[in-house]
């Protein structure tokens, strides 16, 4: 690969990582930091201390305040944003994209208000020509770090698109699979840590395994009955962005959403939860735009239905697993298109 400049925008743990295996493959990376002290130790001390910890970083990564430097004259952009800020920071970066670019989101969300996607942030707010991708799949940024066998899905509306950016993103240990469902990739990747909340209430409440195991199966079910009403292809929720991240991110004990989840199954307070996180978990707010998605489309989705009550109604954990429970059910894969 060239040893091109790549931005990337967005600093979390994921941004950080990200910009890390960019530098790794060849490049030179401009890595926007919105807070003013973390962008000087970046480029002081070769260290995100307050988000990556413990990973030394590349020379090549040049850390920066200014959304300018980050975005302009770049062919590729990453942006690693939380859902609820891409909006107005994709805004702030528009006049300085050269027209043509490819923009890649690496992030996981569904804004509240528009209840779209990424890519369809974008789509509305970008007046010049680019190309839009998504990267999405069972990833945790600290294994990634660490060069732990993983594996993810670049995802655009032509496969040309999406190819290039598997190149992009391809090393020996991380395999990257190409898709034309970009929809459907950032759905998974979004409706998957609804699941995971409710998968971590339910370990909170010492449920056992069994329930884990129904919740993560018959969350599926509802993140594909939300997608293809959508317009998304069913089989990308059997794939890494639906099934693979489901899993990883409702077992794993690195998953920010599934430790919000536990510590509500054992009597903790959202608001108080989270008041004393650095990085809120993108599922807490992709509850609200999940439920809001299946009232819209008059979809049965009761997990997420009685994930939003514990969340913004305050109904006791308990009390919303036991009513699932009570949920009249029909055939196994009622409602979901193309798979009846």
């Amino acid at each position: 690969m060239d040893t091109n400049k790549i931005g990337v925008v967005g600093a979390g743990s994921w941004g950080t990582v990200l910009s890390q295996l960019l530098a790794e493959r060849g490049c030179y990376v401009d890595l926007w930091v919105y807070e003013t002290d973390l962008c000087e130790t970046i480029n002081r001390d070769r260290e995100n201390s307050m988000f990556m910890p413990g990973l030394r970083l590349s020379e090549k990564i040049r850390a920066t305040n200014s959304l300018a430097m980050a975005t302009r004259d770049k062919r590729t952009l990453v942006l690693a944003l939380p859902t609820h800020v891409t909006r107005q920071t994709v805004k702030d970066l528009v006049p300085h994209l050269r027209p043509g670019c490819l923009i890649v989101n690496a992030s996981k969300g569904i804004e509240n208000d528009s209840l779209f996607t990424v890519h369809q942030i974008l789509r509305e707010s970008i007046g010049v020509p680019c190309s839009v991708a998504a990267i999405s799949g069972p990833t945790f940024a600290a294994e990634i770090a660490r060069h732990c066998p993983s594996a993810l899905v670049a995802a655009a509306e032509d496969l040309t698109t999406a190819r290039a950016v598997q190149e992009i993103f391809s090393t020996p240990t991380l395999k990257v699979f190409a898709s034309s469902d970009l929809l459907g990739v950032e759905l998974g990747g979004a409706l998957k840590n609804v699941i995971a909340i409710a998968t971590g209430i339910s370990d909170g409440l010492e449920l056992g395994y069994n329930a884990r195991a129904a919740l993560i199966t018959r969350g599926l079910v509802e993140m594909k009955r939300i997608g293809t009403a959508l317009g998304a292809r069913p089989e990308t929720f059997s794939g890494l962005s639906g099934m693979g991240d489901l899993v990883l991110t409702c077992t794993g004990d690195l998953s920010r959403n599934r430790t919000v989840g536990i510590k509500l199954g054992r009597g903790e307070k959202l608001a108080d939860l989270v008041s004393g996180m650095k990085r809120v978990a993108e599922g807490v707010l992709t509850v609200k735009s999940a439920y809001r998605l299946k009232e819209k489309l008059g979809i049965q989705a009761s997990i997420i239905q009685e994930t939003f009550r514990v969340l913004y109604e305050e109904k006791p954990a308990r009390q919303a697993l036991t009513d699932l429970l009570k949920v009249e059910i029909s055939t196994e894969f009622a409602g979901v298109k193309g798979l009846e």
